[in-house]
């Protein structure tokens, strides 16, 4: 039986709402759980994912950018003077990176070797590769210290073979020398006196190992069949864990890649990655949220125990011997040479390594690294990895170079790597993985709200027509009971009327 058109509008007022209010609340409950398996679909290392492209050929620009420590006063250093050091630079380098030799395994995980590549920027940089330089001679300084316990009479003699080919413990050098290697006699001459001491042959320079080099045999888990283990490294060149340090906690090869990291972050996860330049893995933690180009995202930055000594924090015992909190000895993977690697001009580090040197100005600003991440998909956003290597350089006695050099840690240069994700990739990401799933949170919101609005309309609706209704009957009521008293009550003539009526 058709409902009565006044009951018609709420009736179907009552029924939209409640219809779109359970479309609402569908959505409420199921979305989640379909933003989550699109995020798991499109985030695993997997051919057919949107991440797998990015993840295979980096298509984020990346640049290094190098600045060099002059040394301002050589000649009183090696009378015993506090170096003076003026900041040059940046030279910048456009960085290319991408992967060879990908092989996917039974085991859920998969095996590459990464390339890097470098060219030079000039419009980008302040100064030419062709600008010299005034650096510690890093080959003389480092054997130096290497060479401090042979007998004195090796040393001398060494020292002499140094002094025949124009050694001295400062060079002046190119920023292309410098970074990318130059050919030096020294290191045949230290080859034959001290076999070993130099492992290596060629040209000696800074970055000599990055340009056209791959970071080593990197095999991480696919996130196939746990997402939480995505981008985990399993082994490192077929190890489990490093041997350059002295405690299994500071060997380990913990986190990722340094790419990306598993999906679904909160403010209390870290990131974790190994870097095969530090021999080290590094975490970082969660500073603040924020928003990258529309895209929201985490801070992660270096806790003031990245770089700590072990008397600061016990942990970081196993990279001892160490020196003042805020650098780290590198020399057990780099030939031991007294090579050290902190934060920029010794940011965050013991206020003696800046009073040490007259030049530097740490702050966090400029000399902070930081990774931008977006959480549900633990893709880096934007990201600039900062690091300073330097060297300690003092007097040894019978090497004649280096005078009376007072011990210190002298900065030779910091850099970093920094990209950012823009462009068609940017457009495509925001869209498909913020976009769409704000778009779906917004619309849930909006149906179970407007379902909520149409049903109340349609109850005030049908309460006006109830009332409509029941003033109508009363008023019918009132209007019968009236006519029926009227109908019932005798007539009684009006005297002045019949004596009318008579007279006429």
């Amino acid at each position: 039986m058709a409902a009565p058109a006044g009951r018609r509008a709420p009736l179907a007022l009552g029924l939209t709402g409640l219809a779109c209010a359970l479309f609402g609340l569908v959505l409420l409950v199921v979305l989640p759980g379909v933003v989550r398996d699109q995020v798991i679909k499109n985030v695993r290392i997997d051919p057919n994912s949107i991440a797998f492209s990015m993840w295979k050929d980096i298509p984020v620009p990346f640049y290094l950018s190098a600045y060099f420590f002059e040394v301002m006063n050589p000649k009183e250093i090696h009378l015993g003077a506090k170096p003076v050091v003026n900041q040059r630079g940046p030279y910048v380098y456009r960085e290319y990176r991408y992967k060879t030799n990908i092989t996917f395994h039974d085991n859920g995980t998969v095996s590459f070797l990464e390339y890097r590549r470098f060219y030079f920027q000039p419009d980008l940089s302040d100064g030419m590769e062709e600008d010299y330089i005034v650096v510690p001679n890093i080959l003389v300084m480092g054997a130096a210290i290497m060479m401090e316990k042979l007998p004195h009479f090796l040393k001398v003699l060494i020292s002499g073979a140094l002094a025949g080919f124009g050694q001295d413990a400062f060079m002046n050098r190119t920023v292309g020398e410098i970074m990318w290697g130059y050919d030096d006699p020294l290191i045949d001459v230290l080859n034959n006196f001290v076999p070993g001491l130099i492992p290596f042959k060629g040209k000696f320079g800074l970055f000599v190992d990055f340009n056209n080099s791959n970071t080593g045999l990197f095999t991480v888990y696919t996130g196939a069949t746990d997402i939480k283990q995505i981008h985990i490294v399993d082994t490192w060149n077929g190890l489990k864990k490093v041997n350059y340090w002295r405690s299994n906690e500071c060997n380990m090869i913990n986190g990722t890649s340094g790419e990306m990291w598993p999906p679904f972050m909160t403010p209390s996860s870290s990131l974790e990655f190994y870097s095969p330049d530090a021999c080290r893995s590094m975490k970082l933690v969660y500073e603040q949220s924020g928003v990258f180009k529309g895209v929201p995202t985490y801070r992660f930055v270096a806790p003031k125990t990245l770089f700590a000594n072990g008397t600061d924090y016990p942990p970081n015992e196993g990279f001892c011997p160490c020196r003042e909190s805020g650098i780290q000895n590198v020399s057990t993977c780099r030939m031991n040479a007294p090579v050290f690697i902190s934060h920029p001009h010794f940011y965050n580090g013991d206020p003696a390594l800046v009073d040490a040197v007259d030049g530097l100005h740490p702050n966090k600003e400029q000399h902070g690294l930081f990774l931008d991440v977006h959480p549900v998909t633990g893709i880096p956003m934007n990201c600039s990895i900062k690091l300073q290597l330097s060297l300690y350089i003092k007097k040894v006695s019978g090497i004649s170079q280096t005078g009376q050099i007072n011990p210190v840690v002298l900065p030779i240069l910091w850099f970093a790597e920094s990209g950012a994700i823009e462009g068609s990739v940017l457009k495509q990401f925001y869209t498909n993985l913020v976009l769409i799933p704000s778009v779906l949170e917004y619309v849930q919101y909006i149906c179970i709200g407007l379902g909520v609005a149409l049903m109340l309309a349609a109850i005030v609706l049908e309460v006006k027509r109830q009332e409509k209704c029941f003033l109508f009957w009363s008023s019918n009521k009132k209007t019968k009971e009236a006519d029926q008293a009227l109908s019932e009550k005798p007539l009684t003539p009006v005297k002045g009327t019949v004596l009318q009526e008579a007279s006429l």
